[in-house]
C-alpha cells in the first residue's frame, strides 16, 4: 500500500459514522454532535421578587445540558452587565446561572435593578430561556 492510498483510506474513515446496535459514533472529526450530548435546558426558573434598596437579592436560574451551557441574564430585553465583564459591578453571575445582587440599585431618577428578567442558557446544540421574572424595589410606606 503506497502513503497516497494510506492516506486517502484515513480521509474517508473520517467521514464514517459507524453504527453498532443501534448506537451512533462522531468520535473522529468533531463536527457532527456526540450521541451524548445535549441542547440546554432550564431546570430551576427565577421567580419574582420585591426587595428593598440597598438590600441583597438572588435570582435563581440552573440549566443542564452538554456540554455544560453557558448563562447569560438580560433585564427589559437588553443583556445584564455583571463581574464577569466589570468587576466593580455590583451584580455576580454565580457558578449555579444564579444571578447575585449585592445590594439592590434604585434612585428617584435612575431604577437600574428594577425590571424584567430572563435567563438564557446556552450550548453548540442550542438555547433555552427561562420564565420571566420580575424584581421590584420594595416602597417605603410611612404611617401617621
Amino acid at each position: 500500500t503506497s502513503t497516497s492510498e494510506l492516506k486517502a483510506f484515513l480521509l474517508y474513515l473520517a467521514d464514517v459514522t459507524i453504527t453498532i446496535r443501534g448506537y451512533e459514533s462522531w468520535e473522529i472529526g468533531g463536527s457532527r454532535p456526540r450521541l451524548e450530548d445535549a441542547a440546554p435546558r432550564i431546570v430551576e426558573n427565577p421567580s419574582d421578587l420585591i426587595v428593598s434598596k440597598g438590600e441583597p437579592a438572588t435570582l435563581n436560574c440552573k440549566a443542564e445540558g452538554r456540554p455544560t451551557p453557558t448563562v447569560e441574564w438580560y433585564k427589559d430585553g437588553e443583556r445584564v452587565e455583571t463581574d464577569r465583564e466589570d468587576p466593580r459591578s455590583h451584580r455576580m453571575l454565580l457558578p449555579s446561572g444564579s444571578l447575585f445582587f449585592l445590594r439592590i440599585v434604585h434612585g428617584r431618577r435612575s431604577k437600574p435593578d428594577e425590571g424584567v428578567y430572563v435567563c438564557v442558557a446556552r450550548n453548540y446544540l442550542g438555547e433555552a430561556v427561562s420564565r420571566n421574572a420580575s424584581l421590584e424595589v420594595a416602597s417605603r410606606c410611612f404611617s401617621l
